[in-house]
C-alpha cells in the first residue's frame, strides 16, 4: 500500500558524491529501488519507479518521501498523478517515515560506513549486494523473523492501481 522513497549521499575516494535512492515496500520491508549515480534526476527517478510498478505488478496506493527537489518536481508530479498519491513528509520530521529512515541507517552502518569506493561502479556492486542481502538474508522481527522476500512471498494483497492524491 505504502512505499517508501529517500535518498542519502556518500563520496568516492576522490571526494565527487555520490547519491543513492532507495525505496521500501513498508509492510514487506522489501527494497524495490537501487540507484547509485553521481547525480538522479527526477525524469531518471521515474522510469525507475515505472520499473519498480511494473515488476510489482503495478504502482502502491501511495509513496511516502520528503520535500526533496527530486520529490516535489513536475516530472514526479506528472508521472503520478491518477496513478499513485504522493504523502509528502513535514520538514525535520524524518521519523515520520520511519521505515526508510531505519533501512537508510543500516544501509549507512553496515555498507557505507565501512567501505571506501574507488569508483562508482564499485559503489553501485557493493551497495546492490547489500540491498540483495536485506530482501534475503535479513531477517525482520516486525515481520515475525522472516525475510522481506519471504514476507512478501506470503502476501495476499494484490496492487490495484488508484487515483488518490495526498498532501
Amino acid at each position: 500500500m505504502v512505499w517508501a522513497l529517500d535518498f542519502q549521499f556518500d563520496s568516492t575516494i576522490d571526494g565527487k558524491s555520490v547519491k543513492i535512492a532507495s525505496m521500501l515496500d513498508e509492510h514487506t520491508r522489501e527494497s524495490l529501488l537501487n540507484i547509485v549515480e553521481r547525480s538522479i534526476t527526477a525524469e531518471r527517478l521515474t522510469r525507475e519507479l515505472e520499473a519498480c510498478f511494473v515488476a510489482a505488478g503495478g504502482p502502491p496506493m501511495v509513496l511516502r518521501m520528503d520535500n526533496g527537489p527530486e520529490f516535489i518536481s513536475q516530472a514526479l508530479q506528472s508521472f503520478c498523478a491518477g496513478r499513485v498519491g504522493l504523502s509528502y513528509i513535514p520538514p525535520g520530521t524524518s521519523w515520520n517515515n520511519a521505515y526508510i529512515e531505519s533501512f537508510n541507517n543500516r544501509l549507512r552502518r553496515e555498507c557505507l560506513d565501512r567501505n571506501h569506493w574507488t569508483n562508482l561502479l564499485e559503489a553501485r556492486v557493493v551497495i546492490g549486494d547489500f540491498k540483495h542481502e536485506h530482501n534475503t538474508r535479513h531477517r525482520h522481527s516486525g515481520l515475525g523473523y522472516l525475510t522481506p522476500v519471504e514476507c512478501a512471498a506470503r502476501c495476499s494483497y494484490r496492487h490495484h492501481p488508484v487515483a488518490c492524491e495526498i498532501d
